[in-house]
């Protein structure tokens, strides 16, 4: 959030933001003679339909992943006694966790919380925080019949090979209440929630079995090791499976009768991650590189931060219009704003479209930047360097450029996990909020958190005049 240009005054939101220029639209600012005087020069003008369209789909998951090495091990593995899983999810107040492990000693059964999950917020928006382990079930698959826990030959600790037991004549996923005798579930397992910084969590999962917590008759006493496993952080009900009916077709099955949650972690990661706006920016035709930024360098201080941070175009650009044929070759600047359909300036939403046009001659280049709205400062742009709007020959490019765009990281405030971070425009007080970032530098997003990528975001597609 450092400020490096002039102060200014506080500025809307991007998810508020009534009007970013006084247009409504794409209003186009050029020299006086339509190109600046910054233009490549040579060929005939062309203009350029750019159509932005948010192409997020809707996701069933705020956060997907597997926790499959222990703390302080290097390799992935099952959990034995004493030794815990750790991973670390993002959550906002109705979020809820749900994850699976399997009861190692066993044929198909695993533990999870009910259809409900686990609410990481109370009634009242406070973060929950302890421990969580009544909130967890041991389930049965209804994949493979059961056997004795701790002696079954079809067990994954003593079977040849995975998938290799009987079916369960019931193939219902239920409470598991089978004739044998199980520990309790706080003697196999703990769950702790702890909260931290960011409205981010800690998950951790202790294996408090020994052995002896198992005294099976057709084997020796054991203890109960726990599988690598499924996370999810979630609203809907029931996210990975349905109490009383079929075991679904997920991978649930591995997850249960071999403790390999590869499978179900495939399919729920399609529908899990980051689902955002896309703020009103700036377009940019230009000739030489870099217009609005250089990678690896500080933010220049004209307005690039107060579009990445607050999704407000009009400080930058203002100032790129005052350098409209200088050296950088910039010959139009216009701020676009309002989605297709729309009577008013707005966020780009998942599904909407946004169209303006630029005009360009042979040589020169299109650079835009607008705001990840679910972000501390990040923004969609292409390179430094800008999408060529002709081709080596001197033809008009057409059709779509996605693959040019990156979502880029302005270096100018630290980022905290996207969709959740307390100081990212939809949820911080006011402008200008978050710590400073102590990198302090342009670049391509590279956080350790996880972000689809660009092309599963936005659609830009650039369309020739005829």
């Amino acid at each position: 959030m450092k400020i490096r240009g002039r102060a200014l005054s506080a500025l809307p939101l991007v998810l508020t933001l009534a009007a970013a220029c006084s247009d409504g639209g794409g209003g186009d600012m050029t020299g006086a003679d339509g190109m600046g005087g910054g233009g490549a020069g040579g060929g005939a003008a062309t203009s350029f339909e750019v159509i932005l369209e948010n192409v997020t789909p809707a996701r069933d998951y705020r956060v997907a992943g597997v926790f499959d090495t222990p703390v302080g091990e290097s390799m992935p593995g099952p959990l034995f006694p004493e030794k815990s899983f750790e991973f670390r999810v993002g959550a906002l107040p109705g979020d809820r966790l749900s994850f699976t492990t399997m009861f190692g000693q066993s044929n198909d059964l695993f533990y999870a919380p009910d259809g409900a999950g686990i609410a990481l917020y109370d009634e009242e928006g406070t973060p929950v925080s302890g421990d969580v382990t009544d909130q967890v079930l041991l389930w049965d698959a209804g994949s493979e019949a059961n056997e004795e826990p701790g002696a079954g030959p079809n067990q994954a600790p003593r079977q040849d090979g995975p998938d290799t037991g009987a079916e369960d004549p019931d193939n219902t996923v239920r409470l598991v209440q089978d004739g044998y005798t199980y520990p309790a579930v706080e003697e196999v397992l703990q769950v702790t929630v702890t909260p931290e910084p960011g409205n981010e969590f800690t998950i951790r999962i202790t294996n408090m079995s020994e052995v002896g917590t198992l005294m099976p008759e057709g084997g020796e006493p054991a203890a109960v090791p726990l599988s690598p496993g499924l996370f999810v952080v979630h609203t809907m009900e029931d996210p990975l499976f349905t109490v009383g009916q079929p075991y679904p077709d997920n991978g649930l099955e591995a997850q249960a009768e071999d403790g390999n949650p590869t499978m179900l972690h495939a399919g729920v990661m399609p529908r899990a991650g980051l689902t955002s706006p896309v703020a009103p920016g700036v377009a940019v035709v230009h000739g030489a590189a870099a217009p609005l930024f250089r990678s690896g360098e500080a933010d220049r201080g004209k307005g690039l931060e107060m579009l990445a941070e607050d999704g407000n175009p009009a400080a930058l650009a203002a100032s790129l219009e005052a350098e409209i044929g200088g050296e950088r070759g910039i010959s139009s600047v216009q701020v676009y704003n309002t989605p297709v359909g729309a009577s008013m300036p707005g966020p780009l939403l998942p599904g909407a479209k946004l169209s303006f046009t630029v005009t360009a001659r042979p040589g020169e280049r299109l650079s835009f930047a607008s705001m990840l709205g679910q972000s501390n400062d990040l923004f969609f742009g292409p390179s430094e360097e800008g999408i060529a709007l002709f081709d080596a020959s001197g033809e008009p490019v057409s059709g779509d450029v996605s693959d040019e765009v990156s979502i880029w990281d302005a270096g100018t405030e630290a980022n905290q996990w996207p969709g959740v971070g307390p100081d990212q425009a939809p949820r911080q007080a006011g402008p200008q909020t978050g710590a400073d970032d102590p990198m302090d530098n342009v670049r391509s997003v590279d956080d350790g958190y996880l972000y689809p990528p660009s092309s599963q975001m936005l659609k830009v597609t650039i369309t020739p005049a005829r």
